[in-house]
């Protein structure tokens, strides 16, 4: 046991869905009662924060998204668990369609009072997988969030007071983060979420625990809470949750990040198996699970519990 985080409550958030198909793994959720039914067994198990897309692509689509989509999933969930802290994702910016266009959905989520917790992903990097050369294909994409883009998700997150579900994909994210403590401007209820990334991946740091050193040096002194998770790789097989656990922060698995490049696992696992792995890890560090409004209380969401809970 490490004494040092021992009775500090974890935070684990499970990604339902994302970029995985059912054609990879038949389990996973994309139809309204596979999101509850799903949220619903997680949450039991110990999932504080739930994230999921719906089937509307963020690249190469409209650039829009249908609030509707999330919201008739998640007032189902609410109904039923109204403790639920739920994030959506957003479409990547493009040309000629205006960032207030693509979070509308996320807009229209928090005023109906269904999200407690927006997202801000604060950079860009190009983005491609690997051809049969072994080399990044020559693509054109660009998950694009320049600097204008970036302070509209922080400024419109205070405007609506709803935390801040912070991607970082590259350590420049973190930058424009840690200028707003510096300035002293940075709004209640922000969440640094490190997305590290296999080696076949165009961005980001190796899951290791000097990648994870480096992100904690940038952080220093924010005083923010902060998780890990790790895009095509398996989050506790790898080791960085473990990593992250002993040092006080949070994890996010799921089907969503979730792969199996080391061929360790002889099954495909599920959203809840994955959660389970990570609370039976925290045992031995004996660190409790945090309950919703514990993750709120360490969170320091400002709009929580949701209005569509109180209005219920």
């Amino acid at each position: 046991m490490n004494t040092s985080v021992a009775g500090q409550p974890l935070i684990i958030e499970a990604s339902l869905n994302g970029s995985t198909s059912k054609t990879q793994n038949p389990s996973v959720p994309y139809s309204d009662d596979e999101i509850v039914e799903q949220a619903v067994a997680c949450m039991q198990a110990g999932a504080a924060l739930i994230h999921n897309h719906t089937a509307e692509p963020i690249i190469g689509g409209t650039g829009v998204l249908d609030a509707e989509l999330y919201a008739g999933a998640w007032r189902k969930l609410l109904a039923v668990r109204p403790d639920a802290i739920l994030t959506p994702t957003m479409a990547v910016g493009q040309e000629g369609v205006a960032v207030e266009t693509r979070y509308a959905h996320v807009v229209k989520l928090a005023e109906e009072g269904i999200i407690a917790q927006g997202l801000c992903d604060p950079g860009s990097f190009n983005l491609g997988m690997l051809d049969q050369e072994g080399l990044f294909s020559p693509s054109t994409y660009l998950y694009k969030n320049d600097m204008h883009d970036s302070r509209y998700y922080v400024e419109t997150c205070r405007r609506l007071n709803i935390g801040l579900s912070i991607s970082v994909f590259e350590p420049s994210f973190v930058r424009f983060i840690m200028a707003y403590v510096r300035a002293g401007k940075m709004p209640a209820g922000g969440l640094f979420k490190f997305y590290f990334a296999a080696a076949d991946l165009p961005f980001g740091l190796l899951p290791t625990a000097r990648g994870l050193e480096a992100y904690l040096e940038m952080i220093e002194g924010s005083g923010m809470p902060w998780l890990v998770s790790s895009f095509g790789e398996d989050c506790v097989g790898c080791g960085i949750a473990e990593e992250a656990i002993r040092r006080g922060g949070h994890v996010q698995v799921g089907l969503e990040p979730f792969a199996d490049p080391a061929r360790r696992r002889q099954q495909l696992p599920t959203n809840l198996q994955l959660v389970e792995e990570v609370v039976e890890l925290a045992k031995k560090y004996d660190r409790p699970i945090a309950t919703p409004a514990q993750a709120a209380q360490i969170l320091k969401l400002p709009g929580y519990p949701v209005a569509y809970r109180r209005g219920s």
